[in-house]
C-alpha cells in the first residue's frame, strides 16, 4: 500500500510560493490578458510605517481573491501596490518620537525636521509588508508600486481638485466635527466609536439668563459649562409648553418647560404663568460672560425656535454655542449669529476675551472655575454631578470637543441626487447596501470638509488674496 505523505500546510505554500516566483506566474497572468477588456480594481492602500495584524490578513485575501476572479474571466486587471503616507497615524508615531504634542510643539521642534521624519518613516516596515504579501499569497506588482508622496500623485489630486472647483463645488465655511486637542485634529465619526467610555463623572448645571426688559429669567440645562463663554443665543421648542415661576424663598422668576419642572425644589415655587415657546421667540437676554473685542450683531443673545430641542430631559431651554455643537451651528448658520470660538486648538480657553481666571486654561479643567465664578454671581440655579458615555481619543486617551472649525468644502449635496441616480445602475454588493446603508447614506450626503490641520498631507492647492476679497 502506498504511504500518503503527510500534509504539511507551511512546506506546501513556500513551494508553490517559490514557483510562483521562479517561473513569474504573476506577470504571464498579467501578459496573457494585457490586450482585453481591463478592470479596474482600486486598492485603499495600507501605512508602511506599522505592521500588518489580522485585519490586513482578512481584507488582502478578499482583494486577492477579487482580482484572480476577473482575471480568470479574462479581464486585464493591473494591480499595482499602493502606500499610504500621510495623516495622523504616521504624526503620532513621530510625536512620540521626539516626545512633543500637538501643533505648538511640532512648531517649536521645527515644520522642517518633524516633516523629514515623517517621511523618513512611512517605509520603515516596506520589506515587511512586501514579505507579508507574498507569504500570504496575494498576487500585487510591488516593482511599480505607488506612494501618495509621490509628486505625480500629489499632482492628479490637484488636477481633480482644480476640476471640481471649475464647477464652482469648493467653498469655506464652518464645520462642526468631532475633535482631540491634543492632537490638534478632527477625528472621524468611526474614530470616535472607537474611544467612547462608560461612567464618566461631568457636571450637570442650571444656568440662569436673564431676559432683557423683563423680571424673569430662562432656565437652561448643559453637561459642557466650558461652553457657557461661547453661548451665543437660547433655543425653545416653539409649540411646547413653558411656564413662569416664582421662587418663592429668593423672590426669582424662572421660565422653562412645563414639562421640566421636576427639575425644580418643588416646595420652593408656584406657577404664575403658562404660555408656548413661539411666545419667547425673538426674546433678547444678558449673556453670562460679557466677551471682550466683540463685534456688534443683532442675532446675538436671543431666543430662538429650534426642533432639536428635547422636552425629555433638561429643561427644554437649549443653551447655544456655534462653536461647539453641529445642530448650534447649523441654527447659527440659518440665522446668521456669530460663531463665538472661546476654546482655541489646543482645547484651551483663549485669553484675551476678558474671562479672568480660567483663561489659558484647558477647557476641561476650566468647568469647576466657570461654575463658581456663576455661583457668584447668582448665575447658577442648581450644580450637580453626573455619570454618562463620553467620547475620549483613541490614540492618546484625551477628551474630545465638538469643534467649529474654519475648513474647505466640496459642495457634494449639489451632486446628490447625481449620486443617487448613478447608484441605482452599480450592481452592490451585497445587493442590500444599494438601497441600506450606501442608499441611506447618499439621501443624507453631507458637504465633505477636505482641509486638516496638521502638518504632514498633501498642501491643498488655494491661494487666498487676503488684501481684497
Amino acid at each position: 500500500m502506498r504511504q500518503i505523505p503527510k500534509y504539511v500546510p507551511r512546506q506546501v505554500e513556500e513551494e508553490t510560493m517559490a514557483f510562483w516566483q521562479a517561473n513569474d506566474i504573476f506577470k504571464k497572468s498579467l501578459e496573457k490578458n494585457k490586450d482585453n477588456e481591463p478592470y479596474s480594481f482600486y486598492d485603499g492602500p495600507p501605512f508602511a510605517n506599522g505592521l500588518p495584524h489580522f485585519g490586513h490578513s482578512l481584507v488582502t485575501s478578499i482583494k486577492d481573491a477579487i482580482g484572480r476572479y476577473q482575471t480568470m474571466r479574462g479581464k486585464y486587471v493591473e494591480r499595482r501596490n499602493g502606500w499610504d503616507c500621510h495623516g495622523l497615524p504616521v504624526e503620532f508615531e513621530i510625536e512620540k518620537k521626539f516626545n512633543v504634542s500637538g501643533k505648538k510643539q511640532i512648531t517649536e521642534l521645527g515644520i522642517d525636521k518633524f516633516n523629514q521624519a515623517c517621511r523618513d518613516s512611512v517605509f520603515t516596515y516596506k520589506t515587511d509588508w512586501e514579505e507579508f504579501f507574498d507569504r500570504i499569497g496575494r498576487w500585487t506588482d510591488k516593482e511599480h508600486s505607488y506612494a501618495t508622496i509621490d509628486t505625480s500623485y500629489t499632482e492628479s489630486v490637484w488636477w481633480t481638485f482644480a476640476q471640481i472647483y471649475k464647477k464652482g463645488h469648493i467653498y469655506k465655511g464652518f464645520k462642526c466635527m468631532p475633535y482631540c486637542p491634543r492632537c490638534a485634529t478632527p477625528i472621524s465619526n468611526f474614530e470616535v466609536n472607537e474611544g467612547y467610555k462608560d461612567n464618566v463623572e461631568d457636571p450637570s448645571v442650571y444656568v440662569k439668563f436673564k431676559l432683557k426688559d423683563d423680571t424673569a429669567s430662562l432656565l437652561a440645562w448643559t453637561t459642557t459649562p466650558w461652553s457657557l463663554p461661547g453661548n451665543a443665543a437660547l433655543a425653545v421648542k416653539s409649540n411646547a409648553k413653558y411656564v413662569r415661576v416664582k421662587l418663592l424663598d429668593e423672590n426669582e422668576e424662572l421660565i422653562l418647560a412645563k414639562d421640566r419642572v421636576e427639575v425644580l425644589d418643588s416646595n420652593n415655587y408656584e406657577i404664575i404663568g403658562e404660555f408656548i415657546g413661539k411666545d419667547l421667540v425673538g426674546k433678547s437676554y444678558e449673556p453670562v460672560f460679557k466677551l471682550s473685542k466683540l463685534a456688534k450683531n443683532d442675532n446675538l443673545y436671543k431666543v430662538w425656535q429650534a426642533d432639536f430641542v428635547s422636552i425629555e430631559d433638561g429643561t427644554g431651554v437649549l443653551h447655544v454655542a456655534p462653536a461647539f455643537g453641529e445642530d448650534d451651528l447649523a441654527l447659527g448658520t440659518k440665522h446668521d449669529i456669530p460663531v463665538l470660538s472661546t476654546i482655541d486648538q489646543d482645547g484651551k480657553v483663549r485669553t484675551g476675551l476678558g474671562l479672568g481666571g480660567f483663561e489659558g486654561k484647558f477647557f476641561k479643567s476650566a468647568d469647576k472655575l466657570i461654575i463658581e465664578k456663576l455661583t457668584e454671581e447668582g448665575k447658577i440655579y442648581a450644580a450637580e454631578t453626573f455619570l454618562h458615555t463620553y467620547p475620549f481619543c483613541y490614540r492618546c486617551d484625551t477628551p474630545l470637543l465638538y469643534y467649529s472649525i474654519d475648513t474647505w468644502f466640496i459642495g457634494v449635496s449639489k451632486a446628490k441626487q447625481a449620486l443617487a441616480d448613478a447608484a441605482k445602475d452599480i450592481n452592490w454588493s451585497p445587493a442590500n447596501i444599494k438601497n441600506g446603508r450606501f442608499g441611506k447614506w447618499l439621501e443624507g450626503a453631507r458637504d465633505w470638509a477636505i482641509s486638516r490641520n496638521r502638518y504632514w498631507g498633501a498642501p491643498v492647492p488655494i491661494w487666498v488674496n487676503t488684501d481684497d476679497e
